[in-house]
């Protein structure tokens, strides 16, 4: 099981947002994951993008630059 810390959990409304954003991410060198949910959140399609907290205004910039619209963005102990 993992150990809980603080992450940077981005939310989609589509699964088509999730996988685009999973897509660019890696072809850009972004850190994160795409994990499920978290129970603490609700999000239209399940799938969110995690990373590091410190990466909060760079992620909303690329997201800007990559033209999807996320859910949420927030910071959790999860």
């Amino acid at each position: 099981m993992r150990q809980k810390e603080w992450k940077l959990v981005i939310t989609f409304r589509t699964t088509a947002d999730a996988i685009a954003f999973e897509k660019a991410c890696k072809a850009n060198d972004k850190p994160g994951r795409m994990i499920p949910v978290p129970r603490e959140i609700s999000a239209g399609c399940g799938l969110a993008w995690a990373s590091v907290p410190e990466e909060k205004d760079g992620m909303a910039v690329f997201l800007e630059e990559q033209n999807i619209k996320c859910e949420e963005m927030k910071v959790l102990f999860c």
